[in-house]
């Protein structure tokens, strides 16, 4: 039974119609939301260093098919990977509460991405339009109409991403995201060996696009576009 239907049997308020905030882009981020909306495109991978925006289009393309398609929900996924020399060490309580610290980031997006003073971010999460899960929850999962952004696709063994990409099924969209200079998983990153295996004219046939932004799409700030340029040279 659809969601849509469901929350009309038993008289659930549906969540307010989804806007989002008019922004610059720039035209490489033009082109990836032309291909985010071309319906044949199931699968989308997004390299690029840090401050490049792969996360924050995602997440701003996957705003964009809710907005189109009520019955869609977005779900984030990411590794619980941290991403310090030494981790925090077992953090207390249920499960969301546990999860909080590595899902902030889609709260952020969302918040930037959502028109203020709404209310529209938290009622999305209340109606679970928007959800978040770790990577290691996904066994066993088959997505039907959902928009599913994967962060920090670079800490995802090539295993996990195969899991993540087996998930996908009717009237879902995959953005998978990632930045092959900030692995933490010790050399057992999946991500580049994944997209350059689908970065090919046969895989755009079939729905799935290989993106990629570079060191001029870095727009968080200037020295840091210099910063991971000078990482890069060592």
């Amino acid at each position: 039974m659809s969601k849509k239907k469901n929350d009309l049997e038993i008289g659930q308020l549906k969540p307010s119609k989804i806007t989002v905030k008019n922004l610059g882009l720039t035209e490489k981020q033009k082109s990836l939301v032309r291909l985010s909306l071309d319906e044949r495109n199931k699968v989308i991978f997004i390299s690029g260093p840090a401050g490049s925006t792969k996360t924050f289009m995602a997440v701003y393309c996957a705003l964009k098919q809710l907005k189109k398609n009520e019955d869609l929900d977005l779900l984030y996924v990411r590794t619980i990977i941290e991403s310090a020399d030494k981790g925090l060490g077992f953090l207390p309580g249920d499960l969301h509460e546990k999860l909080n610290p590595y899902m902030a980031p889609l709260d952020e997006k969302l918040r930037e991405l959502i028109p203020p003073n709404t209310g529209l971010v938290d009622e999305l999460m209340k109606q679970e339009r928007v959800q978040a899960m770790p990577v290691n929850f996904l066994r066993g999962a088959n997505w039907i109409n959902k928009v599913v952004v994967a962060d920090e696709a670079q800490n995802f063994t090539f295993k996990e991403l195969t899991t993540l990409l087996t998930r996908i099924g009717r009237d879902s969209q995959l953005f998978i995201c990632g930045d092959y200079m900030q692995s933490d998983i010790n050399g057992k990153s999946g991500f580049k060996q994944m997209f350059d295996l689908f970065n090919d004219d046969q895989s755009k046939d079939n729905g799935i696009q290989c993106f990629s932004f570079g060191f001029e799409d870095i727009l968080r700030s200037e020295i840091l576009s210099y910063i991971i340029k000078k990482i890069e040279q060592k």
